[in-house]
């Protein structure tokens, strides 16, 4: 998506120059359609450089707190934060899931979370980048207990997977009590499979809202109807 040192969105600028991960379609869809009209205070897990944490500072008026292990992530998250409209409600903290779990001295009634994805892909011969996008440093099941302990009682849980992790995750959810209520599952055009999937936990047990989101039609580069509904706050382009 983004090959720049910045990306541009239309109330704020992303700097990219440290995180192992760029800006991409993956954390705009979660910034986009995870609900926060009821969130005071947000926890966003493995930050990057802040991107999610900025389009729900813009979609809300919580306060949000954003972790992730790696410095140069961190410092990214920083200045962009610093830089943003939303200064005075976003903080970054250099901190793992685990530890932050262990000081964190409030619950959330929001969390968010673009996780590591490639369980058994071949690591990167970066550092940070293999860490950024492998789950040895963060697995589901961390994920899983962290947020259990972290997340108010009626609060959500929503994050970013691909479509086959779907049930290993909500497998592994279960076991914190977290049951999904609301997924999402996406396709890059209408003619291609299933890639990711958006989903929603509560701690409350029920049959789950399920839907699809195509990005683009058949055309390259030409945003379904849907998908623009959703970033147009935020691209520069709609």
């Amino acid at each position: 998506m983004a090959h720049n040192n910045w990306f541009q969105f239309k109330q704020f600028t992303v700097q990219q120059n440290n995180a192992a991960m760029r800006v991409g379609t993956d954390g705009v869809l979660l910034g986009t359609w995870t609900q926060v009209e009821n969130a005071t205070n947000i926890l966003d897990i493995g930050t990057g450089t802040g991107v999610i944490a900025l389009i729900l500072a813009q979609r809300s008026s919580a306060t949000i707190d954003a972790i992730d292990l790696d410095e140069g992530a961190i410092a990214d998250a920083q200045l962009n934060f610093r830089e943003s409209p939303w200064n005075d409600r976003l903080t970054a903290v250099q901190s793992s899931l685990q530890q932050y779990t262990e000081t964190a001295s409030e619950k959330y009634n929001c969390i968010v979370c673009n996780p590591p994805f490639f369980n058994n892909a071949v690591k990167s011969k970066n550092e940070n980048r293999a860490m950024a996008r492998h789950t040895h440093s963060l697995s589901f099941d961390d994920i899983a207990r962290g947020v259990s302990k972290l997340l108010d009682e009626d609060g959500c849980f929503s994050l970013v997977l691909p479509a086959e992790a779907e049930k290993e995750f909500r497998s592994i959810a279960a076991n914190y009590r977290l049951f999904a209520s609301k997924i999402t599952r996406v396709k890059p055009k209408p003619s291609k499979t299933i890639v990711r999937v958006l989903m929603e936990f509560q701690f409350d047990a029920k049959m789950p809202i399920t839907n699809e989101l195509t990005l683009e039609t058949e055309t390259h580069h030409e945003y379904t109807l849907e998908f623009s509904e959703m970033v147009k706050e935020f691209y520069l382009k709609l």
